[in-house]
């Protein structure tokens, strides 16, 4: 803190002390969102190297913010919020939502990442509209490096974790292929766009049964700010 401190009492310094270092925040709301352990953290920044996110765990814990546990059935480490850290649900979101109607959408989409959408995709998906069996849908980005074109997202409401994510091919029959643009899947996914709209215009297209694909906006969900309404900003 001394080494980028403000040098003020203000309270609101302090606290930017602690939470304005780069990674903070977003690493506070992965933890909001429910990850807990180290590789579920990495997917949700995913261009933050390992040994920066484990030195900022450090420092948020030595803040108070986080309390580093050990799982009794893995003997691996765990991570959740404190008291302190979950006050800080309503501001997280409140930036949130303010970054959703104040700032221009085509901020958004020049910031493209393939592994963090499909991670926000596999929390927030909602299996209800989908059939009991397992579901296998397969994400295609044709215009993404080899590594990051083919997505699958394996729904099964009756496993344990009833939505899985995976980079590589799981052997499953797919169901459903969803080929589209990084771009186009993250404006649906902000809620920039619809899933009709895309479709309509030819950059979304759905192979698989019509049950599936007619009820795509019911299972996909959204992000938390998507239904927020962009506000026109006053011209300087």
């Amino acid at each position: 803190m001394t080494e980028r401190g403000y040098g003020q009492f203000c309270p609101v310094a302090m606290a930017t002390e602690v939470l304005g270092a780069r990674w903070n925040i977003l690493i506070i709301r992965e933890l909001l969102c429910g990850s807990s352990r180290f590789n579920e953290l990495r997917k949700g920044v995913p261009r933050m190297s390992p040994a920066l996110l484990s030195k900022r765990l450090g420092e948020l814990e030595r803040f108070g913010i986080i309390v580093r546990e050990m799982d009794e059935t893995s003997g691996s480490p765990t991570y959740r919020l404190t008291e302190a850290g979950e006050e800080l649900r309503d501001i997280v979101m409140s930036m949130g939502v303010w970054g959703q109607r104040w700032l221009e959408s085509q901020l958004s989409l020049k910031n493209l990442d393939p592994s963090l959408l499909m991670w926000d995709m596999r929390r927030n998906l909602n299996p209800s509209p989908l059939p009991d069996h397992r579901v296998t849908i397969q994400f295609l980005y044709p215009e993404l490096s080899r590594g990051q074109k083919k997505w699958w997202l394996i729904v099964d409401k009756h496993a344990s974790e009833p939505v899985d994510l995976c980079k590589i091919d799981p052997g499953h029959e797919v169901d459903l292929y969803v080929a589209t643009d990084l771009k186009t899947m993250t404006a649906i996914w902000m809620g920039i766009i619809t899933v009709a709209d895309a479709t309509r215009r030819g950059t979304l297209r759905l192979s698989g049964p019509h049950s599936l694909t007619t009820c795509m906006s019911a299972w996909m969900g959204l992000s938390p700010f998507a239904q927020e309404t962009k506000q026109v900003r006053e011209s300087v």
